[in-house]
């Protein structure tokens, strides 16, 4: 399966998303473990405010 990351990912330190959408993982660690989501659930969180990034 391909992976893909942002094309603003700058020295590689970002999320790469898998091609049929299903799956993230750490572009530092391809190796290792891939987190299963549901983009469409995750898109709506994000748009709602529901996740927010805490300073």
């Amino acid at each position: 399966m391909e992976w893909r990351k942002s094309s603003f990912s700058e020295g590689g330190d970002c999320v790469e998303v898998r091609q049929d959408l299903a799956a993230v993982r750490d572009s530092k660690n391809p190796a290792g473990p891939a987190l299963s989501i549901d983009l469409t659930q995750l898109t709506a969180a994000i748009r709602s405010g529901e996740l927010h990034r805490e300073v």
